[in-house]
Parts: structure tokens; C-alpha cells; sequence
């Protein structure tokens, strides 16, 4: 997979591409599918599949700080994708110029005259264009004017339920990992390096590997069971506190504190995956160091309990 920052350093596509636009944030079961879809198209017809992404997400630039939480920051949505069988991800930038750009003009400007789309997957609810005013019936009138075919993707449902970014994370706040595990076909993770703190785990007897979390808003909090890889292909097992550690400093952006069982080599600077298994508890703030450090001792015998269980049976 070949990584495209912007439409203008993608050169024209001669013969063309099969193309699909969103934020496939979580890059979840229903994302997939769509990705599926491209591929085997891509194979039929002998074209390169592109998938477009904007950075920072529409709702982030129109929402700010009251955007909804993200499930995965570009860092992340580059590493899932790069699992999967597309040929180049363009990372387009949204800004005032394309939130101003009419709908048929993104069709002309981006998706004929320089991408050459030819096939076009998109979601059962996509939007795009000012005012949102594009979806799947102007792209397909479009698509006869152009030469280009369009392919409505019916969403994936769950119990009833379509599966969605916001489905996952209404599931990652209440907590419910499982629901969320079974919408993104993977266990939820966030992707890091791991950065100097202020010691104060290590004091308490509990040294952690930070890991900032980056996001305006978290989609999880509190206590969880984890496993954490990218270190020498093996997974080590934890415990992780997500929150804003109002016990110790009361922080104001979300950090996330892992602590490895049995472990003690250093990995500052490197590049790690945590993932989050089940949740244990709420962050709380504790009257007292010796308290905090009594919890702590609970989540880790709580934390091995959880993760024991879930091993492979010999």
C-alpha cells in the first residue's frame, strides 16, 4: 500500500482507479466490507483500488473540541489499512477550500480529472460536497455523465443494530469492549510511543509506559484489563488507566498508563500497541497515595484474573 498525503501529489491515474471516500474511522467490520467490495473489483476489471480519507476528519474541523471522540487517530487508520488489499490510501486535507467545494465540483475536479474513477464504492449513508448536498443519487446521474459506475454498500448490522463509528463508540464509553470487539472484528487498541512521565508509578511500586493519547476526546476511560505488542512479537500482559489522573495531577489531556506484569526492560521511544480486553472500573480520585496504591494492587490481581481466563486452552 502506497501512502498519498494530498490530491496534488497524486499524479493522474492514466487508466483510471476504483476509488471509495469516507472517514472509516475504527476501520470496523462494515469499512471492511466495503474494502472487500473494492478489491474484487479491482481484480476484475485490472485497476489500482484507492481508498480517500480526509485529515483532520469534517466533523473535527466544523466541531472542534465538541467533536465526537475518535476511535482511531491517521497513525492508526495507516496501520489497519495497510492490512488490508488496496493499492493507495490518499490522505486529503480538509480545510475551508474543500468544505467549500461544491458536490459536482469535487466529482469533476478530484474524482474525474484527477483520480480517472471509473468504479466508486461508497456507504448506504454517504455525504459529501457544502452543505452535504452530494450523496449516492447525484453521484450515480454523475457517474452516466462521466463514464463512471457507483456501488451503494448496504451497511452491516449487529442484533438489529447497523454498525457504525458512533455504535462503537457509545459501546467503548458504556464500556461494553465486547460489543465493541464484535463491531470492529478486532479488540479495540490505540497506537503509541512511549514517553517519559513523572515517576510516580514507579514510586508507588507500579512503573508504567505512557502513551499520549492525542485526541481532543477519548472514546475510553477508566480501568482495563490490556495486552500490549509491537515490542519483539510477543503480547505482554497489563493493566491501563486512561484518564487524566486526578489523584496525582489532575492533567488535563487523557494519558494512557500501562503497567506490564513481570516486566521491566526499557522501552522508552518505542512504538507500541495496547490493546483493551475488559474494563475494570471508573477513574476515581483517592483520598490518599497509600490508597491509590491499595486500588492498584486490586486492578492488578483483577487485571491477571481477566487475562488468565481469556488464554488459550493447552
Amino acid at each position: 500500500m502506497r501512502l498519498i498525503r494530498g490530491v496534488n501529489q497524486l499524479k493522474p491515474l492514466s487508466s483510471g482507479c476504483l476509488l471509495t471516500i469516507g472517514n472509516f474511522d475504527g476501520l470496523h467490520l462494515g469499512h471492511r466490507l466495503v474494502i472487500e467490495k473494492l478489491a474484487e473489483h479491482g481484480k476484475r476489471l485490472n485497476l489500482p483500488t484507492v481508498v480517500m480519507i480526509f485529515e483532520p476528519q469534517p466533523l473535527e474541523y466544523f466541531l472542534g473540541d465538541h467533536a465526537p471522540s475518535r476511535l482511531t487517530r491517521l497513525r492508526e487508520k495507516v496501520i489497519q489499512f495497510a492490512k488490508l488489499p488496496i493499492d493507495k490510501l490518499l490522505v486529503v486535507p480538509f480545510n475551508r477550500t474543500l468544505a467549500d467545494y461544491d458536490a459536482e465540483q469535487f466529482i469533476r475536479d478530484i474524482l474525474v480529472e484527477r483520480l480517472r474513477v471509473k468504479y466508486l464504492v461508497v456507504g448506504d449513508d454517504f455525504h459529501f460536497g457544502k452543505a452535504r448536498r452530494g450523496n449516492f443519487d447525484l453521484l450515480f446521474h454523475q457517474g452516466l455523465e462521466y463514464g463512471f459506475q457507483v456501488e451503494n454498500t448496504m451497511s452491516l448490522e449487529l442484533a438489529g443494530l447497523r454498525i457504525s463509528s458512533t455504535l462503537i463508540r457509545d459501546a467503548l464509553m458504556a464500556g461494553n469492549l465486547e460489543q465493541a470487539r464484535t463491531m470492529l472484528g478486532r479488540d479495540y487498541s490505540v497506537c503509541g510511543r512511549v514517553a517519559h512521565g513523572d515517576k510516580r508509578g514507579r514510586q508507588l511500586g507500579f512503573p508504567t509506559a505512557n502513551v499520549q493519547m492525542f485526541r481532543k476526546n477519548t472514546p475510553v476511560a477508566g480501568v482495563f484489563a490490556v495486552t500490549m505488542t509491537g515490542l519483539d512479537g510477543n503480547e505482554y500482559q497489563g493493566v491501563a488507566n486512561v484518564g487524566t489522573r486526578p489523584t496525582m495531577t489532575g492533567d488535563t489531556q487523557a494519558v494512557l498508563e500501562t503497567h506490564l506484569f513481570d516486566f521491566n526492560a526499557d522501552i522508552y521511544g518505542r512504538y507500541v500497541e495496547i490493546h483493551f480486553k475488559q474494563k475494570i472500573r471508573d477513574e476515581v480520585r483517592f483520598a490518599s497515595l497509600s490508597a491509590l496504591q491499595a486500588q492498584i494492587e486490586k486492578d492488578v490481581a483483577i487485571s491477571r484474573e481477566i487475562l488468565s481466563l481469556s488464554l488459550p486452552q493447552a
